[in-house]
């Protein structure tokens, strides 16, 4: 179909590709939980452009210019990494607060400051973005259900593209929509709201980490 091999298999993996857990996924989900579900789409949509970003330079050949270029995937590799740890820093700052607001008794904390001057959009593009082993994967996985002898493999590209898309809407939306109700909870519940951010923050540091360690 349209130079496209193998499709079950392809969205098998699709599937279960998705649904690991990740930087982009957990941000999104952090944002519905805290201010609904417009801000969540809003973030899902940075991450819907970061990964047609991706994509797009994967059929471009950019993937296999950051393997053959150690110098340049390490560039990439660490400002990724150097994001996630200042979002990470964002987030764990922001969970002291509401840990020091807690024991204060005081009714607000400092997650409705941060999230005054938070962009989601901007973001959750850049987190996509700066993935490299993102921009790796989607060349190392695309490329197999690709037929060769295709006379225009950038149509194929555009139809694995679009499944992977349409995977990533309805796993984000489930994850928006579950973020919403976690809301409440965290309304009601201010220990469970600092420690959810605690654990976001201490989850995004895990990334940074993984990243910095990940070979070309």
């Amino acid at each position: 179909m349209l130079g496209v091999i193998d499709l079950p298999t392809y969205l098998a993996g699709l599937v279960l590709i998705v649904l690991l857990p990740g930087p982009n996924s957990l941000y999104v989900l952090s944002v519905a939980a805290r201010r609904g579900v417009r801000t969540g789409y809003t973030a899902a949509a940075g991450v819907w452009c970061g990964d047609t970003v991706l994509m797009t330079l994967s059929a471009a050949g950019v993937a296999s210019l950051l393997q053959a270029n150690a110098v340049l995937f390490s560039i990439v590799k660490y400002a990724g990494a150097g994001y996630l740890t200042w979002l990470a820093i964002g987030m764990l700052r922001a969970a002291r607060a509401m840990w020091r607001a807690r024991r204060e008794a005081v009714a607000e904390s400092a997650e409705p400051e941060e999230a005054a001057g938070e962009r989601p959009f901007r973001r959750a593009l850049v987190i996509s973005l700066f993935n490299p082993k993102a921009i790796l994967f989607f060349v190392a996985f695309f490329v197999q259900f690709v037929d060769p002898g295709y006379a225009y493999p950038a149509l194929s590209f555009v139809v694995l593209g679009a499944f992977a898309q349409l995977a990533s809407v309805l796993y984000l939306t489930a994850l928006i929509f579950s973020g919403t109700r976690l809301a409440a909870a965290f309304r009601r519940r201010k220990r469970l709201s600092a420690g959810a951010t605690t654990a976001a923050g201490a989850l995004f540091l895990g990334f940074a980490v993984k990243l910095t360690l990940a070979g070309a």
